[in-house]
């Protein structure tokens, strides 16, 4: 439980945060009401409040992003373009001409911590120990686990001066600025007065995002306000308040938005989009940089066989996917869509049961019994149950045996976090995973180096052939150049079917007719903050 009151030995920061409270309430009086945002997230519990969030990237969507910033952000702004890196804390980048492993980041000045203290390089070097160095006072191993997989070649940091800051890594890595852009900065000064408890973090958090955390009913509701002193002028939210509600079960996020309890659902599955836009509430989708797939059991039979992987593709009827889903999916044959640049020319394994079947009996696994761990709901998971019975009911129909182990969200990402070594019992896990940078749509899947826990690579996938490349990769800094290594990693990735490749998704989700001035850019992420409501 969340502790509801400072201890003694914080009374003045209590005494700060009623006068910050004050302030902000002053403003916002001034303001013309804006309205109040609410969101039916499909998360299963609030996410956390203490940096690098949980409840996967719903968790940054609504919370990370909101309380916090990272020195190398994403441009939310478009609908009609990709997502790119553009500048956050730090205002530029460039990797040192005299050593190709350390980077150099120019900070943004005049930047404060909503607590009010100074941002500054040594901040920066700090929140870094805070994620990686047991030994630190700071260390915080809850928000290490989640940040882990974007720092595995983090060597070291230091403060050049007051505006900037060295980070060397472990090996030469050209996408080094897409990974720092997951790691989200708290305050040193809020922590160093909470005595580094990290559960009084939670409650009062610090950050300098463009919302503050305002109070939270744990399990049921979180509240966030407009940050007015935020550094981005043009950023500053319009709205009163966000209110954030977690709703795991899509008919329970229909009902409330059809009732009034919130104005913006996430993921409605198909029959209910018809439902609400035939009651006139928003139908948004978009092109999005999300794989609803399968990560594969490296380890332990039956998918170290290539015939086993290529029959359970040859298996999935994408077709009948996307009508199960009314449209709201693109098939999908590979990591990442044909829209990306390194796409590549990868080989497609088109619904074709007989090859299946066939591939099976050769492998001498027929039937093959397998068990996928799943879960019920989640971040990305789009709609997980239904989805994953019609992979069961194609997969059993060519001569698999498919046993569905469902779990809560939080714990599935867990397991992935963890490792197969922990659960080899299971022979794939279905955690969706984003595709809008080289490191996370095909590297840490199947780099030697990213074996979980050390990284995202569950299964333990490892090819020499692909490590040779991504050391290729990581070692381009012509971004032309790099583009062509990715594609072929991309391509050998499914010579290998590496995982049952299945769906895109399409972002759906459902907003109130007096929601206006959002923009649903091409990413997980989303920028609420030019959102205004109608009375």
């Amino acid at each position: 439980m969340k502790s509801d009151s400072f201890s003694s030995n914080h009374r003045w920061l209590r005494t700060l945060l009623l006068l910050s409270a004050a302030v902000s309430a002053a403003d916002v009086s001034v303001a013309h009401a804006q309205g109040v945002l609410k969101i039916g997230m499909t998360a299963s519990d609030l996410p956390i409040t203490t940096g690098n969030p949980d409840q996967g990237f719903e968790g940054y969507r609504f919370v990370g992003y909101n309380l916090y910033d990272s020195l190398v952000e994403w441009d939310l702004s478009s609908a009609t373009k990709p997502s790119v890196l553009v500048p956050g804390l730090a205002t530029s980048w460039h990797v040192d001409p005299n050593d190709n492993k350390r980077w150099i980041f120019n900070l943004r000045q005049g930047v404060k911590w909503d607590d009010g203290c100074p941002f500054v390089a040594s901040d920066v070097v700090w929140n870094l120990a805070h994620l990686t160095d047991p030994k630190s006072a700071q260390y915080y191993a809850a928000e290490a686990a989640q940040a882990s997989s974007y720092l595995t070649n983090y060597a070291s940091s230091e403060a050049i001066d007051d505006h900037t800051v060295a980070i060397t890594t472990k090996r030469v890595d050209s996408l080094f600025p897409y990974e720092i852009s997951y790691i989200l900065l708290v305050s040193p000064c809020r922590a160093k007065a909470l005595n580094y408890n990290w559960q009084d973090f939670a409650n009062h958090p610090s950050g300098t995002g463009p919302y503050l955390f305002s109070r939270e009913i744990p399990h049921q509701e979180m509240d966030l306000v407009p940050n007015k002193n935020y550094w981005n002028k043009a950023r500053i939210p319009k709205q009163d308040k966000v209110e954030l509600f977690p709703m795991p079960d899509p008919a329970t996020r229909t009902a409330a938005l059809l009732s009034g309890q919130v104005n913006w659902i996430e993921a409605p599955d198909p029959d209910s989009a018809r439902r609400l836009k035939a009651a006139g509430m928003q139908i948004i989708t978009n092109t999005y940089p999300h794989n609803w797939d399968y990560q594969l059991n490296f380890v332990k039979s039956p998918f170290t066989d290539i015939r086993v992987r290529q029959a359970a593709n040859y298996a999935i009827n994408r077709a009948d996917m996307k009508a199960l889903l009314d449209g709201m999916m693109i098939e999908g044959y590979s990591t990442v869509p044909p829209s990306t640049p390194y796409y590549g020319h990868p080989v497609e394994y088109k619904f074709d049961p007989a090859k299946a079947t066939a591939l099976l009996k050769q492998a001498g696994c027929y039937p093959c019994n397998v068990v996928f761990g799943i879960s019920s709901s989640g971040s990305g998971q789009m709609q997980s149950l239904s989805m994953n019975e019609l992979v069961k009911e194609q997969l059993d129909a060519v001569g698999f045996n498919v046993k569905l182990d469902t779990m809560d969200w939080n714990q599935l990402l867990a397991v992935g976090r963890n490792g197969v070594d922990k659960y080899p019992n299971l022979s794939a896990i279905n955690i969706s995973h984003q595709s809008q940078d080289p490191f996370d749509a095909l590297i840490r899947l199947v780099s030697t180096s990213q074996w979980a826990p050390h990284g995202s690579n569950w299964g333990h996938y490892s090819n020499k052939d692909a490590d040779a490349l991504i050391t290729q990769i990581y070692g381009e800094f012509d971004a032309q150049k790099r583009t062509a290594l990715l594609a072929k990693l991309n391509e050998l990735m499914n010579v290998q079917a590496m995982q049952i490749f299945v769906a895109y998704d399409v972002n759906p989700r459902a907003l109130s007719p007096n929601v206006h001035g959002f923009v649903q850019a091409q990413s997980w992420f989303q920028d609420i903050t030019s959102v205004t409501i109608s009375p």
